[in-house]
């Protein structure tokens, strides 16, 4: 596995995080900011949590990245 296969499969993780929808997946679970008190947000939900609401927060550099992958593999396959 090269370097860059494992920056594809960091993108499509970020990718998978970034299209939770919190009110039909994440909220019936439990896992949304506001159920978060405290202490709890240094605990390893809190910081899972944390990371889906950041790759949501950055869905348009999500994009443009989605973009130049996609352009590089139509040119270097």
């Amino acid at each position: 596995m090269g370097f860059w296969a494992f920056l594809e499969g960091i993108l499509l993780f970020a990718n998978s995080m970034a299209i939770l929808n919190e009110d039909r997946f994440l909220a019936p679970r439990g896992w949304t900011l506001s159920e978060l008190q405290g202490r709890t947000r240094n605990s390893l939900k809190g910081q899972i949590i944390g990371l889906v609401h950041a790759c949501q927060f950055m869905r348009l550099p999500l994009i443009l990245l989605n973009i130049i992958v996609i352009i590089v593999k139509l040119f270097y396959g």
